[in-house]
C-alpha cells in the first residue's frame, strides 16, 4: 500500500460563495453533483455511489469559506473544499484538497475534474 499524499486543485467558479458553500456542505447540495445520494445524521455523512456506501465525518467548517470531511474507513483520508474570493476582481475559486494514494494522483485529479464539471453544470456556471 502506498503512502497518502495531499493534492490541491483549483477551479474558477462563476457564482457567489454562499450558493457554492450550500452545494459543498449539505446533504442535498452534495447529492446534486458529488454522489448519487447523501444521507446525514449529525456530522456523519453517508455517500452512496451505484450501490456502494462510504462514510465521512464533517470535521471542520466555516460558513461560505470551507468544509472538511474525514473518511471513516481510511486512516488520514479526507477531502476539503475551500472557497476563495479575490478582493480586487471579485473572482471566486473553489480549491479542492484531497488525500490520495501516491500512485493514484492522476486518477484522483481526473475524478475531481469530472465532479467539478458536474458541479458547475448544476450551478449554471
Amino acid at each position: 500500500m502506498s503512502d497518502k499524499i495531499k493534492i490541491q486543485l483549483e477551479y474558477p467558479m462563476n457564482c457567489s460563495p454562499k450558493v457554492l458553500y450550500n452545494r459543498l456542505s449539505t446533504a442535498s447540495g452534495l447529492a446534486e453533483w458529488f454522489a448519487d445520494d447523501v444521507r446525514v445524521k449529525g456530522s456523519l455523512f453517508t455517500f452512496i455511489w451505484e450501490g456502494s456506501e462510504q462514510q465521512a465525518e464533517k470535521a471542520l467548517q466555516r460558513e461560505d469559506q470551507f468544509v472538511r470531511f474525514n473518511w471513516l474507513e481510511e486512516e488520514d483520508g479526507f477531502f476539503e473544499f475551500r472557497i476563495t474570493k479575490d478582493d480586487l476582481t471579485g473572482d471566486v475559486s473553489l480549491i479542492v484538497i484531497d488525500s490520495t494514494d501516491e500512485d493514484e494522483q492522476e486518477e484522483s485529479k481526473g475524478l475531481w475534474d469530472s465532479q467539478i464539471s458536474d458541479l458547475k453544470h448544476v450551478l449554471g456556471c
